[in-house]
């Protein structure tokens, strides 16, 4: 089908290298590699003259000289914070005392849901709690400077606070970690929900930007082709939990070994909290069931 579900795994570029990627735009990437974060963070510097950085990274020092090293000369007038992973959002502190930049974007930290009882945030760590902006941004509000404009657009799901920005005079959208052209997005309760996330995916699907820039390897080409693809595909795993229910798997290790066959032993923790994300959504749904509030370690069962 046309909208079958390809990645490009294609470095974007070294890690510590300024590219300009467009007219408008230049990206440095972390040296902060991994099975979640691919080959690095993305760094992206908007405008000339009076810039805006968008997700300037993890507090890793030589990502912050090269950010700064890149912008020498000119005027950082915001920093742009997408959501508050720790391989994003904690590099915003040092910009700013560097150029006195104002901190704009997510909110500060916070769950798609409260804790249930007993229950532990197994992700606690990756979350940066320091993160205060000077202003929060909401949905249709935008900051601005020489030739371009960033306007927030609430992507919730991967994270309860995630934002994208929109560049208009470039039809183009800072995805954070919403969307990826190299893999699909971890959704972990409780910081995610699948539910927001599905519901933020339509609410792309409906646009008309012609490029992505993710947070994470390089732009996501013909947006809304791959977005309906994403929405495919997590129907599809859907579809494969309620399957592995139906074929008597209760427990989310049992689901995970039976669909995601040949998966990176790094990946699994992942993979089993994209599942519980799926099963705590089919569950709100009325297709599947749990004694009590759905948990990593609960048994599930077809409704």
């Amino acid at each position: 089908m046309a909208d079958d579900l390809t990645f490009d795994i294609r470095p974007p570029a070294r890690p510590g290298e300024c590219v300009r990627v467009s007219p408008l735009v230049r990206r440095i990437v972390a040296n902060n590699p991994g099975p979640i974060t691919f080959t690095g963070t993305c760094s992206y510097i908007v405008g000339s003259g009076n810039v805006a950085i968008i997700d300037p990274g993890p507090d890793v020092p030589g990502h912050i000289e090269t950010l700064l090293d890149a912008v020498r000369g000119e005027t950082v007038t915001h920093v742009l914070v997408t959501h508050t992973h720790k391989d994003h959002s904690p590099a915003a502190r040092a910009i700013k005392n560097a150029t006195g930049a104002e901190i704009v974007g997510c909110a500060p930290h916070h769950s798609a849901r409260p804790l249930g009882s007993g229950e532990v945030n197994s992700l606690e760590a990756s979350s940066d709690r320091d993160y205060t902006p000077d202003r929060e941004l909401r949905e249709g509000d935008a900051v601005e400077g020489p030739g371009w404009t960033l306007e927030a657009l609430a992507t919730p799901g991967h994270m309860a606070n995630h934002l994208a920005f929109v560049l208009p005079e470039e039809k183009a959208l800072f995805s954070g970690d919403h969307v990826m052209a190299w893999s699909t997005t971890v959704v972990a309760p409780p910081d995610g929900s699948m539910s927001a996330f599905m519901d933020s995916l339509d609410k792309l699907k409906g646009r008309d930007e012609t490029l992505y820039w993710p947070g994470h390897g390089g732009p996501v080409q013909e947006p809304q082709r791959f977005v309906r693809a994403l929405i495919h595909h997590r129907r599809q795993r859907e579809a494969s939990i309620l399957n592995r229910l139906k074929a008597g798997d209760r427990t989310i290790p049992e689901i995970v070994a039976a669909i995601y066959q040949g998966l990176n032993p790094a990946l699994v923790g992942a993979a089993g909290l994209s599942v519980f994300a799926h099963l705590e959504d089919l569950v709100a749904k009325g297709q599947a069931a749990v004694d009590g509030i759905p948990a990593l370690d609960s048994e599930y069962r077809l409704a």
